[in-house]
């Protein structure tokens, strides 16, 4: 089994896409402001990149899993024309006002750390070593649980809070220290 590593987790919708209030349509994605270009020098960097985002329009019925993959795959290709790669998105369909009782509560819904510990888990992720980067409090109180660094997105370009977390992770001479 190979060593844990430290990983970069990104939050979606007001971190790598603009927010326009639960987005799920192709037609609807656009990134904010220098985000594929960050993507892009996290990925150069040799980072491994997953993406944990609360789909909470699933549960109030806003739109279905399928819609979510559409979005996440187009999301995918247009990250990957500009250079960069995300290795694994890990999405909560669960929301506190769900139309069906059986989706308002779970361990995965953000700020409770399931994603980031289900991603960790798949893909030998050394948790005290990776960084969150998110634009919400529940971002940074998932990152907090799961025993990551959160760094806090304000808007604007990306690149800058990218680079502090690349510097975060210490990648050097091929591996991380």
């Amino acid at each position: 089994m190979p060593e844990p590593r430290p990983a970069l987790f990104l939050d979606r919708d007001g971190v790598i896409n603009i927010d326009h209030g639960y987005p799920y349509r192709v037609e609807d994605f656009d990134f904010m402001p220098d985000a594929a270009e960050a993507i892009k020098f996290a990925h150069e960097s040799g980072i491994p990149i997953f993406v944990v985002t609360n789909q909470g329009g699933i549960g109030l019925g806003y739109f279905d899993e399928a819609a979510v993959h559409r979005f996440h795959a187009h999301m995918l290709d247009c990250i990957s024309t500009k250079g960069g790669q995300i290795m694994d998105i890990a999405f909560c369909s669960h929301h506190p006002n769900a139309i069906d009782p059986a989706m308002r509560d779970c361990s995965c819904r953000k700020p409770k750390p399931g994603m980031i510990f289900d991603l960790a888990s798949r893909h030998q992720i050394d948790l005290n070593r990776s960084v969150m980067i998110g634009d919400r409090d529940t971002d940074m109180a998932a990152a907090n649980a799961a025993g990551c660094h959160g760094l806090l997105y304000s808007g604007g370009s990306l690149l800058p809070i990218m680079m502090e977390a690349v510097k975060r992770l210490s990648f050097t001479d091929g591996s991380y220290s």
